[in-house]
């Protein structure tokens, strides 16, 4: 997703804490806390307050920042982020997975799940990754863990992307997937003083699961 739900200018948490409060009996297991998925190549994984400082690096730049909204600027600010997560997460609303790569536990990018109706039927994704990772395969297998999460735990039955026009890495990434473009969202993003256009990309739940490739279960707990 070009734009990230949370708003640091409407968060007011003074004391950052990745505590919350145990949602009711009977929820689904992942509103207590996320599993971790392992690909060939990264992991995904639960955000931490320690991973405040490597994602303001990672996500800071201007090549990754350039077409999603201003992330944080500051530690502080990726620390509330994190916190909000996991608030999110626990109401059932929002999932925010950290991508590591293989051999280390420095979080180097972000993959996102909002849930656009209820229950997460119909979900907006979306994605960002330190510069210095683009073109070596580590999208696509944190892509491919994602999706898989999305589709088999979520129950998620459409899945959303927009990614600007001129994000040409963005789309291609997108296509690379699986992804159907849908159409053009016209002006629907505003960086930078100028509203760009958006393509809209979708994978279903029954084509993406017809057409990957079954290697042995991704999700540890």
């Amino acid at each position: 997703m070009e734009r990230m739900p949370f708003q640091p200018e409407l968060d007011t948490t003074v004391h950052v804490s990745a505590a919350v409060l145990p949602p009711a009996a009977g929820v689904a297991s992942w509103r207590l806390g996320l599993p971790v998925l392992r690909g060939a190549l990264v992991t995904l994984r639960e955000l931490r307050i320690s991973d405040a400082g490597p994602l303001l690096a990672a996500m800071s730049t201007e090549d990754v920042a350039r077409f999603i909204s201003p992330p944080p600027t500051t530690v502080e600010g990726f620390e509330k982020f994190v916190a909000w997560s996991h608030r999110e997460r626990a109401d059932g609303r929002y999932i925010c997975f950290a991508v590591v790569a293989r051999g280390d536990d420095r979080p180097i990018g972000l993959f996102q799940l909002r849930s656009l109706e209820p229950d997460f039927g119909s979900s907006e994704w979306g994605f960002a990754l330190a510069v210095e990772y683009w073109g070596t395969g580590l999208f696509a297998d944190a892509a491919r863990l994602a999706v898989d999460f999305a589709f088999d735990v979520l129950g998620t039955h459409r899945l959303e992307a927009r990614a600007a026009l001129k994000n040409a890495r963005g789309n291609g990434a997108l296509r690379k997937v699986g992804a159907t473009q849908e159409g053009v969202l016209r002006r629907s993003l505003l960086r930078n003083g100028e509203f760009l256009d958006q393509a809209l990309w979708t994978i279903l739940a029954d084509e993406w699961l017809r057409g990957r490739v079954i290697d042995g279960p991704r999700i540890v707990h």
